[in-house]
C-alpha cells in the first residue's frame, strides 16, 4: 500500500506531462466554437458608417465572412489589405467593429478603404460576447441561411486564405450554385 502511495506523485506528474505535451500540437487558430452549425446570434446594432440599424436578417442571402475587427487591434491593420483584396475579388465580407470608438473606425475605413458590405458597430461588445469572441481579428464563415459554418482566429493573410480558407468559402458558394 505504501508503495502505491509513493507512485501516486509520479503517476500524477505523467498525466499532467501527457496533457501538456498534447497541447503542443493544437492549432490556436482552431479554437472550438459552440456556434458551429447554429444560426448567427440575433442582434440589432447600428452601422459604423451612418448609425442605421443592422440585424442578423441582413446577413442572410449569400455566403459571407463576418470579420471581427477594431482600430486598436494591431493584427487587424496587417489583415486589412488582404480583406480589401478579397472584397475586390467578389468575396462577401461583413464587419463587426468590436469594442471600438466609432469615429476612429470611420476614419480607419476612409484611410485604409472599406471591404465590408455591412459593418456593425459593437461598441459595448454584446455581439462579440454572443459570438464567443476572444479578441480581434476573428472571422466567422456563414452560409446563405446565416448558419455559422466555420470560425478562424487570427490574421488572414494571402497564404492562410489560399491554403486554408478559400476552399471553405468556395464550399459555401458551391452550395448556392446548382
Amino acid at each position: 500500500m505504501k508503495r502505491l502511495l509513493l507512485l501516486l506523485p509520479l503517476a500524477l506528474f505523467l498525466a499532467i506531462a501527457v496533457l501538456l505535451y498534447r497541447g503542443l500540437f493544437l492549432d490556436p487558430t482552431e479554437l472550438p466554437s459552440a456556434l458551429i452549425g447554429k444560426p448567427f446570434p440575433a442582434f440589432s446594432l447600428p452601422a459604423v458608417a451612418d448609425g442605421a440599424t443592422i440585424t442578423e436578417a441582413q446577413l442572410k442571402g449569400r455566403p459571407a465572412l463576418v470579420n471581427v475587427w477594431a482600430t486598436w487591434c494591431v493584427a487587424c491593420r496587417i489583415e486589412h489589405p488582404v480583406l480589401n483584396k478579397l472584397a475586390e475579388m467578389g468575396v462577401t465580407i461583413h464587419g463587426v467593429n468590436y469594442k471600438d470608438d466609432n469615429p476612429a473606425a470611420q476614419k480607419w475605413l476612409v484611410e485604409f478603404h472599406d471591404p465590408y458590405q455591412l459593418n456593425i458597430n459593437d461598441a459595448r461588445g454584446t455581439l462579440g460576447l454572443d459570438l464567443g469572441v476572444y479578441g480581434a481579428p476573428e472571422t466567422f464563415f456563414i452560409d446563405k441561411a446565416g448558419i455559422i459554418r466555420h470560425k478562424y482566429v487570427g490574421v488572414i493573410d494571402d497564404k492562410v486564405w489560399r491554403e486554408k480558407l478559400a476552399p471553405l468559402y468556395q464550399e459555401l458558394v458551391d452550395e448556392v450554385q446548382p
